[in-house]
C-alpha cells in the first residue's frame, strides 16, 4: 500500500484529503507544519508528499529541498493558490512532480497523484525517463498519447514523430524555430537553448533528437537545478558500490543511459563548478568515470543544454567556465515568450484542450469568443506551462460543450495590470489620484517586470534594479507582491 503524507496548515484540507485518499486505497498521514513533516519523514518512508506552498514555518521551495535531501525518490506535489502560479512553476523546475491549485477537485488531484506515483516507480526501478515525452507535468509541450484517438485533425505547425504529436505554432518565430531545428538536427553539434521558464526548451531538445540520426536511441533529460552538488556527480556519471555512504550498489549515470543518443541538461548554469570540470572532461575525451571507480567508460552522447539565464554573464562573473561555454555554444536557439506569439496562443489552447479531454474523459469542443479574447490578451507569465494548466482546469470546470468565462481564473478575466509597458501602467489595486500612488504603482510594475525577466531570481533582480536584497524584500512586502 503506497503511503502519502499531506502537509497543510488547513486542518479541513488535511481531513478531506485523508478521507478521500484512504477510500482510494492509499495509506495516509497528515501534519500542519513543515518541521513536523520532516520529523515524520526521517522516521517513516512515504512514496508521495502533498505539500502546501505556504506553511507557517517554511515555504514550499525549502520543504521541497529538504524532502529531496532525505529521500530523492519521494514524489512531491505542491498545493498553491492562483497567486502563486509563477513561483509554483519554479517548484516544478526544482524537483516537484507538479503543482495543483486550490480549490482541489477530486478527479484532478487523483489523476495527478497516480501520475506522480507511476513516474516514481519508473525512477526507482532504474528505467531512464525521457522527460517531456508522454508526461504532461513538465513545463514543456506534451504530446498526445498515441494509444488514444486525437479529437482534432493535425493543425498547421504540427509535426508527427514516432507516433507523437508536437505543436510548434504558426507565428513567424515558430516558423523560424522549425527551420533551425531542421537545420541543426541531422548534425552532432551541441546546442544551447535559451528562453523564459515554460517556453518549451525541453520540447525543442526532444524535437531535435527526434529529427536526428539518433532518434532510435535514448533521449535522457536531467534538471541540473534540481540536483544538489553531492548528487549531481552520481546522477550524471554514476557510481560504484561503496563509493560513498548510501552507495549500496553500482549505479549507471545519465551519460551511460544516453549512450548512442541525446543527453539534455536543463538549467546548465546551476551545475556546480566541480561538476563543470567533470563535464568538460567528457566533452573533450568522450569518456566518463563512475564515482569511486578507476575505469574509464567510452560514451557517444550528443549534448543539448538549456538555460533561462545569460551564460555569457555567468562566465564574466566566474560562475560558469568559459571553456565549457564555448564547447557547448556551437549553435544557439532562442525561444520567444508566448505573449509575443499572439498567433500561437489559440493553437496551443486547442492542443491542450485535446489533452485535457483525454485525461479527464470529457468532450469539450472549444472556447466561446469572450474566452478566446481573454486568452489572447493575457500576459502568460508561465508561458506554455501556465496556459496548459489554465485550459486543463477550465475543461474540468466546464458544464457545457464550450469553455466560458466563468471557467477561467480571476487574474485572466480581470488582470490587475498590464506588463507590456511598465512605464505607463496604473495598477487597479489603488486609486491613482495623487502623485505618490502613481509613483508607487509604476515602481511596483517595474519590479514585477524585472523579476519576470530574471526568472524570479531575487538576487539578479536586485542587481538589475540597483538595490540590495533587503530593500527588494521590503518592497515586495510593501507592494504585496507574492512569489
Amino acid at each position: 500500500m503506497e503511503r502519502i503524507l499531506i502537509v497543510d496548515d488547513n486542518t479541513d484540507i488535511c481531513l478531506l484529503l485523508e478521507r478521500f485518499l484512504s477510500k482510494q486505497g492509499y495509506k495516509t498521514a497528515s501534519v500542519q507544519r513543515g518541521d513536523d513533516a520532516l520529523t515524520l519523514l526521517r522516521k517513516d518512508s512515504f512514496e508521495l508528499v502533498i505539500c502546501d506552498f505556504k506553511l507557517p514555518d517554511v515555504d514550499g521551495l525549502e520543504m521541497l529541498r529538504r524532502i529531496k535531501i532525505l529521500d530523492p525518490t519521494t514524489a512531491v506535489i505542491i498545493i498553491t493558490g492562483y497567486s502563486d502560479v509563477r513561483m509554483a512553476v519554479q517548484t516544478v523546475k526544482h524537483g516537484a512532480y507538479d503543482y495543483v491549485t486550490k480549490p482541489l477537485y477530486p478527479d484532478e488531484i487523483l489523476y495527478t497523484i497516480k501520475s506522480a506515483l507511476d513516474r516514481r516507480t519508473q525512477l526507482v526501478e532504474g528505467r531512464p525517463v525521457a522527460v517531456g515525452a508522454a508526461d504532461d507535468h513538465e513545463e514543456d509541450v506534451p504530446e498526445v498519447n498515441p494509444v488514444k484517438p486525437v479529437t482534432r485533425s493535425p493543425k498547421a505547425g504540427t509535426i508527427l514523430t514516432g507516433g507523437r504529436r508536437f505543436i510548434f505554432g504558426k507565428s513567424r518565430s515558430a516558423e523560424m524555430l522549425q527551420k533551425h531545428i531542421d537545420l541543426i538536427a541531422p548534425t552532432n553539434m551541441s546546442v544551447i537553448i535559451t528562453g523564459e521558464t515554460g517556453t518549451g526548451k525541453e520540447f525543442v531538445a526532444n524535437a531535435i533528437h527526434q529529427k536526428s540520426k539518433r532518434a532510435g536511441k535514448p533521449f535522457v533529460a536531467i534538471d541540473c537545478g534540481a540536483l544538489s552538488k553531492e548528487l549531481a556527480g552520481s546522477e550524471l556519471f554514476g557510481h560504484v558500490k561503496g563509493a560513498f555512504t548510501g552507495a549500496t550498489s553500482d549505479k549507471m549515470g545519465s551519460f551511460e543511459y544516453a549512450n548512442g543518443g541525446t543527453l539534455f541538461l536543463d538549467e546548465i548554469g546551476n551545475l556546480s563548478y566541480e561538476n563543470q570540470i567533470k563535464l568538460l572532461r567528457v566533452l573533450q575525451e568522450r569518456k566518463i568515470r563512475r564515482i569511486g571507480s578507476n575505469t574509464d567508460i567510452v560514451v557517444d552522447v550528443r549534448i543539448l543544454v538549456a538555460t533561462n539565464e545569460d551564460l555569457r554573464e555567468a562566465v564574466r562573473q566566474g560562475r560558469f567556465r568559459e571553456d565549457i561555454f564555448h564547447r557547448l555554444d556551437e549553435f544557439r536557439i532562442e525561444l520567444t515568450p508566448l505573449r509575443d506569439r499572439k498567433a500561437d496562443i489559440l493553437l496551443f489552447a486547442e492542443h491542450f484542450l485535446d489533452l485535457a479531454n483525454e485525461q479527464l474523459e470529457k468532450n469539450v469542443q472549444g472556447f466561446d469568443d469572450d474566452v478566446k479574447e481573454k486568452l489572447k490578451e493575457y500576459y502568460w507569465h508561465g508561458n506554455l506551462r501556465e496556459i496548459q494548466n489554465v485550459v486543463k482546469r477550465a475543461v474540468l470546470l466546464a458544464q457545457s460543450d464550450v469553455i466560458t468565462l466563468d471557467c477561467l481564473p480571476f487574474e485572466i478575466i480581470s488582470p490587475s495590470y498590464s506588463m507590456e509597458d511598465s512605464t505607463t501602467v496604473v495598477s487597479t489595486v489603488a486609486p491613482a489620484n495623487n502623485l505618490k500612488s502613481v509613483s508607487e504603482n509604476a515602481e511596483r510594475a517595474a519590479i514585477i517586470k524585472v523579476l519576470e525577466k530574471t526568472g524570479y531570481n531575487k538576487t539578479k533582480a536586485a542587481e538589475v534594479l540597483n538595490i540590495d536584497r533587503k530593500t527588494l524584500y521590503n518592497k515586495l512586502k510593501a507592494y504585496d507582491i507574492h512569489l
